[in-house]
């Protein structure tokens, strides 16, 4: 593809190269560039590829894509933003892939892997169609399941597995687009058929620093879309709603006024039932996960649904076919007298949600195992640990994934937040503090492991090690009956 038709859609303030020279491919690693690739110089947060221009030159790279021009010699081309260029060069490379499907958008900081996977099983069951789908837990193209790194991938990456999903037969495409995706332009020059917003409380303000950055970067979303959904049960609705440039309609569980809504809402151990209400019709729903957070997150599956033409009621059907989510509110087998629930909740709002859950379904006691990430946000630290020990009947305090921080240090930062009285134990090694919280159960305890979800490693001083929570309480049960 020449340089010239990978520009078109670039705003370009300096050139020197010639338009149409042969571009192999794109890169934004030097260490990646061989001959004939359009190297592109992204300014990121550890180091600035502005600074290894010249490798790529030296490497064979046939032109260089920059924010400033650059001191060496060589074929350049400046732009105004070196990063939102590589996602409109890459998705003009890969030919506009997204643009071939229909596009699902979802963002909030809590409920998106659910309402992902729910919108995907939806249009399989009910269209037939094959459905690719970029998430936290991982990404899939069609049945067949791809691991992931991070929610959303760089715009490069993105484009390429779009182009992959395109050639393997895939209709729609489902997204969590996070807050990191849309302040980065990894999504750039992508244009969603539909948008839904599930909610928003803190997290990842060690990036976005204030609430309202957060919020701001959540609603570029609703800047692209053709049509949205909002819940209107979350305080930040109104704000996204207000940057919204298309249609929009509300679903509410909490029995708000909205445009979808759910009517007498039963709750148990295995699930919810509700029936949802748009306007004059009515169709019963039944969700095979437990907690009334799985009733904002039906509905807001379900307003996806609609906004792709879907009826109702054949949502509703749908969605009593769905099966549960790793890592959400996820089940481990055990003993009749005590029950072990897998949850990724990492924010205080999540961490709260979870918690009262399980105290609606709980015969005994509820018992909060959980600790904080390192190199995160620290100020939801003691945010967490007052919310635990307030609503759980007990806590063990233990690590998430502390990276390159100090484990003590991160326990320290949540027991601030914990009064002196309330009922705890602290071990940092988080294996052992399972195998502790299984010895000590009283019968009909809820024994909740937050944090790490779906995540089967531990990352420990920038080095992730394998750890699957479900093999811990599973090795520990076999242990304990020989």
């Amino acid at each position: 593809m020449k340089l010239k038709e990978l520009l078109t859609d670039v705003t370009v303030t300096a050139m020197q190269a010639d338009p149409d020279t042969e571009i192999r491919d794109i890169r934004y690693d030097s260490r990646a560039v061989r001959t004939g690739d359009l190297f592109v110089a992204v300014e990121g947060f550890q180091s600035d590829g502005h600074r290894f221009i010249q490798t790529a030159l030296e490497k064979g790279a046939a032109a260089v894509l920059c924010q400033h021009a650059p001191a060496e010699a060589g074929p350049y081309v400046v732009t105004e933003d070196s990063r939102k260029a590589l996602a409109l060069v890459s998705g003009a490379y890969f030919g506009h892939p997204a643009e071939k499907m229909k596009m699902v958008g979802v963002t909030g900081t809590n409920g998106k892997t659910t309402v992902t996977l729910l919108v995907k099983h939806m249009l399989e069951d009910v269209l037939g169609a094959k459905v690719g789908l970029v998430g936290t837990i991982s990404n899939w193209i069609g049945d067949e399941q791809l691991q992931t790194e991070r929610t959303t991938p760089e715009s490069y990456d993105l484009q390429k597995l779009f182009a992959r999903m395109v050639d393997e037969g895939c209709t729609h495409a489902v997204m969590e687009v996070s807050s990191h995706a849309l302040a980065l332009d990894r999504v750039a020059g992508v244009r969603f058929d539909a948008a839904v917003f599930t909610n928003l409380t803190q997290d990842h303000l060690d990036f976005h620093k204030t609430m309202e950055s957060y919020a701001g970067a959540k609603a570029l979303l609703f800047s692209r879309c053709d049509r949205a959904a909002f819940n209107a049960d979350d305080p930040w609705a109104a704000f996204m709603m207000d940057r919204a440039a298309c249609p929009a309609v509300t679903f509410s569980a909490g029995g708000r006024e909205a445009d979808l809504r759910a009517e007498d809402v039963t709750l148990s151990a295995d699930g919810v039932a509700f029936t949802a209400r748009a306007g004059q019709e009515r169709a019963p729903v039944r969700l095979a996960i437990p907690g009334s957070f799985s009733v904002a997150n039906a509905l807001a599956a379900m307003a996806a649904g609609g906004m792709l033409g879907l009826s109702l009621a054949d949502c509703a059907a749908s969605l009593g076919r769905a099966a549960g989510v790793k890592g959400r509110v996820e089940v481990v087998p055990t003993p009749d007298d005590f029950t072990v629930v897998i949850d990724y909740a990492h924010t205080p709002d999540a961490l709260e949600k979870v918690l009262r859950t399980m105290k609606e379904a709980a015969g005994g006691r509820v018992v909060a195992l959980f600790g904080c990430g390192g190199d995160r946000d620290r100020t939801k630290r003691p945010l967490m640990g007052a919310i635990a020990a307030g609503t759980a009947d007990f806590c063990v305090v233990t690590s998430d994934n502390p990276r390159s921080e100090d484990p003590e240090a991160i326990i320290a930062d949540i027991l601030g937040g914990m009064p002196p009285e309330a009922p705890r134990k602290v071990i940092s090694d988080r294996p052992a503090a399972i195998r502790w919280a299984i010895d000590n159960h009283l019968p009909g305890d809820v024994i909740v492991l937050a944090g790490k979800g779906h995540e089967t490693y531990q990352e420990v001083k920038g080095v992730k090690r394998h750890m699957d929570e479900r093999e811990i309480v599973a090795e520990h049960l076999r242990g304990s009956d020989r």
